[in-house]
């Protein structure tokens, strides 16, 4: 099955604990999904800038509450993300048995795209 939309994401620092290292960054993640998927989402990430211009990597979990294509229920994204000088490869994948409610047995993969500062979504996801 198939999704797409829009979301609005706000990202916000998360201070270090007292004695942890600043080498990692911190942050959480509040998301407004509209679309195919009308949701909301909380999660955090971790990412690390290094010191060649454009390389990064993150990784993040997020909790997504809401309904898609009429299902309600909720579900995990679980995101992988490097950037290599300006090329960047992205996961983000639905944690396996995550699903619940009417999305109980959801699995998928959703691809990000963000143009002209406008996310979107397509989500490729299959449901029992």
């Amino acid at each position: 099955m198939h999704a797409a939309g829009t979301f609005e994401v706000k990202l916000a620092p998360v201070a270090p604990a007292p004695g942890e290292s600043d080498a990692v960054g911190r942050m959480t993640i509040d998301k407004q999904f509209a679309g195919d998927l009308v949701a909301t989402s909380q999660g955090q990430m971790l990412a690390h800038t290094s010191g060649a211009a454009g390389s990064a990597g993150y990784v993040a979990i997020e909790k997504v509450s809401g309904t898609l294509a009429g299902r309600a229920g909720s579900f995990v994204l679980q995101h992988s993300g490097v950037m290599t000088r300006g090329r960047g490869e992205l996961s983000v994948t639905v944690v396996p048995d995550s699903g619940t409610g009417a999305l109980l047995g959801l699995a998928g993969r959703m691809n990000i795209i963000i143009e002209g500062g406008k996310h979107t979504y397509v989500f490729e996801y299959v449901l029992p």
